[in-house]
C-alpha cells in the first residue's frame, strides 16, 4: 500500500471517528450522565429519584467537579463543572489534589525501579535505608518490612493518613514525619503487627517508601516521579512538588470544607508526597488507567500482572481489586483537606473513569456520579441496590452486640420496623435489607455488605468484608416475641 493511500485511509478513519453522528451520540451520553445522578437504594413504593450534577453540587456544597471518561480504550470525553476558586471555572486542565490516588502512581514508579534492578520487592527495607531505619521491635523478630508489604498495606505499620499543613505554616521534614517529631502533626510511624500477617491501611508505609527511593536514587521524589511515570505517560498537568509551585497555582482548584468555605490558604501542603502529594487532572489520571489496562510504557508484563494481583485483602500493589459479575475492576479513592476523588477501571474492555472534586463533601457526590455512569455504560459496579421487605421477627433476631477479633464492636437494634447499627457507640445508621441476610447502608462510611449468619439456635455472626464478628449479647427485649 502506497504512502498516499495509507494517509487517505487514516484520514477516512479519523473523519469517521469524529463524524457528526459519533459526536451527537457522545453528547447524548454525557447529557444522560449529567442528568442521571441517583441514590444508592431503590425502595418499593417510592418514586425513582434523579438529579443533575449541578443540583447535587449545590446540595453537597461542592464548588467544582472534573470528570474524564474512558471508553473503548481511550478518553471518550472530559468535562469540568462549577468553580475552581474565586469565580474561575473548572476546566479539563484544572489541577486537583489526588490525595491517596498518589499511592498507585507511586507504586508504578517503585515497581519500575524494581524492574530496573535498583530495588527488590522482598528484601528487608532496612538493608538499603541509611539516615533512618524502621525501628525493630517484637513484631519484626521473624518477619521484616519489605517493599511488597509496604505497597500492599500489609507491613504492619501505623498512621493511616495525614492532615497536611496550612499554607504559610511550618512544614516538617520527612525524618520529622517518620518519627512523629514537631512540627509533624502525625504519630511516629512504627511497626504494630507482624509484617505480612494482616492488612491495615497505612499511609505511613508509603512515607517509608518515599524515604527509601530518595535515599537509593539520590533524587528528590518529585524528580523521580517525573522521570519514571509522569513524563513517560505524558501527564503534562501533573506534579508531586509540595508546596505547589507558584507557576501552577493559578490553574489549581482551591479546597473547600463541608460548609462550602474555602480552606485557609486555598489548600494544605503534603510533604508526605508518596501517599498524598500528587496534583493532577482527571485526564492525566486517565493515562494511568489506560496504562494499567494495556501496559507497555512503565512496567514489564510480569511486574504489571503482579501489581494487579490480590495479596492480602482486596488489594494488590498500590491498588484495590474487586470482582463483580465476572469482571475485575481496579480502583483507588482519595481525600485530602478540601478534596475528594476516585479512579476506577476494568482490566478488560478499556473502560474506566476518574472523578475529582474540590470539596470535603465530595465523596457522596462522586458515588452518585459513579452510579449514573454505571447505568449509562452498563457496568457491573456502582449499581443501585433494591431494598426488600423482611419480616419483623427476622430483623429482631439479628439484634445484639457484635464483637470483632480486634475487640471493636457494632451494636444492632430494632426500632419502628427498621434495623439500625452503631459502630463503637457512634451515630446510628439504618441497615437496609437486600436479602433476608444481606444488608447495606446509605451511610458513605460503611459501603460494605453486612451479612448475618445463623450458626446455631441462638448463635448469630456478622460478616463485614473479610472480617467476622460474633454476637456476644442479645437483650431479651431485642429478641423476637
Amino acid at each position: 500500500m502506497g504512502r498516499r493511500l495509507r494517509w487517505m485511509l487514516v484520514l477516512v478513519i479519523s473523519v469517521a471517528a469524529a463524524s457528526p453522528s459519533h459526536a451527537r451520540n457522545t453528547a447524548a451520553r454525557i447529557l444522560r450522565v449529567e442528568q442521571g445522578l441517583r441514590p444508592l437504594a431503590i425502595i418499593d413504593g417510592r418514586p425513582r429519584q434523579r438529579w443533575t450534577i449541578v443540583e447535587r453540587m449545590k446540595h453537597y456544597k461542592v464548588p467544582g467537579v472534573s470528570i474524564a471518561m474512558i471508553s473503548g480504550g481511550k478518553v471518550a470525553w472530559a468535562r469540568g463543572y462549577g468553580v475552581a476558586s474565586n469565580g474561575k471555572p473548572v476546566d479539563t486542565e484544572t489541577l486537583f489534589q489526588a490525595a491517596s490516588i498518589s499511592k498507585p502512581v507511586t507504586a508504578l514508579m517503585v515497581l519500575r525501579l524494581v524492574d530496573e534492578g535498583t530495588l527488590s520487592l522482598d528484601e528487608d527495607v532496612n538493608l538499603k535505608l541509611r539516615s533512618w531505619k524502621v525501628p525493630e521491635n517484637e513484631f519484626t523478630k521473624t518477619q521484616k518490612v519489605t517493599l511488597r508489604r509496604l505497597l500492599n498495606h500489609s507491613a504492619g505499620l501505623t498512621v493511616r493518613g495525614f492532615d497536611g499543613y496550612a499554607a504559610g505554616g511550618p512544614v516538617p521534614s520527612l525524618l520529622d514525619i517518620l518519627d512523629g517529631r514537631k512540627p509533624a502533626n502525625s504519630e511516629p510511624i512504627r511497626v504494630e503487627a507482624v509484617p505480612g500477617t494482616k492488612w491495615s491501611y497505612s499511609g505511613g508505609g508509603y512515607v517509608v517508601v518515599q524515604q527509601l527511593v530518595t535515599e537509593v536514587t539520590g533524587e528528590s521524589f518529585p524528580e523521580l516521579m517525573q522521570e519514571e511515570v509522569l513524563g513517560p505517560l505524558g501527564m503534562v498537568h501533573s506534579t508531586f512538588r509540595q508546596p505547589l509551585p507558584a507557576s501552577l497555582a493559578a490553574n489549581a482548584a482551591a479546597g473547600y470544607d463541608s460548609d462550602g468555605a474555602m480552606i485557609k490558604g486555598r489548600w494544605h501542603t503534603y510533604p508526605e508526597m508518596a501517599p498524598a502529594g500528587l496534583w493532577t487532572t482527571p485526564s492525566d489520571l486517565a493515562r494511568v488507567v489506560l496504562e494499567l489496562q494495556h501496559g507497555g510504557q512503565i512496567l514489564k508484563p510480569a511486574t504489571q500482572r503482579g501489581m494487579l494481583t490480590k495479596l492480602l485483602y482486596d488489594y494488590g500493589l498500590g491498588i484495590v481489586l474487586e470482582d463483580k459479575s465476572g469482571r475485575t475492576s481496579f480502583s483507588h479513592s482519595g481525600g485530602n483537606a478540601g478534596f475528594n476523588c476516585n479512579l476506577f477501571g476494568y482490566l478488560d474492555g478499556g473502560e474506566g473513569v476518574v472523578v475529582m472534586t474540590n470539596g470535603d463533601n465530595g465523596w457522596p457526590l462522586i458515588e452518585e456520579i459513579m452510579r449514573s455512569i454505571s447505568a449509562e455504560y452498563r457496568w457491573a459496579d456502582y449499581k443501585q441496590r433494591k431494598v426488600m421487605h423482611v419480616a419483623p421477627d427476622t430483623l429482631q433476631g439479628y439484634c445484639g452486640r457484635y464483637v470483632f477479633p480486634s475487640k471493636k464492636e457494632i451494636a444492632v437494634t430494632y426500632e419502628d420496623g427498621k434495623l439500625f447499627a452503631s459502630y463503637m457507640g457512634e451515630k446510628k445508621f439504618e441497615l437496609l435489607p437486600e436479602t433476608p441476610t444481606d444488608f447495606f447502608t446509605t451511610d458513605y462510611q460503611w459501603p460494605q455488605t453486612f451479612r448475618f449468619i445463623r450458626a446455631g439456635d441462638d448463635t448469630v455472626e456478622m460478616s463485614l468484608g473479610n472480617k467476622v464478628a460474633k454476637r456476644q449479647t442479645a437483650a431479651p427485649s431485642e429478641r423476637p416475641q
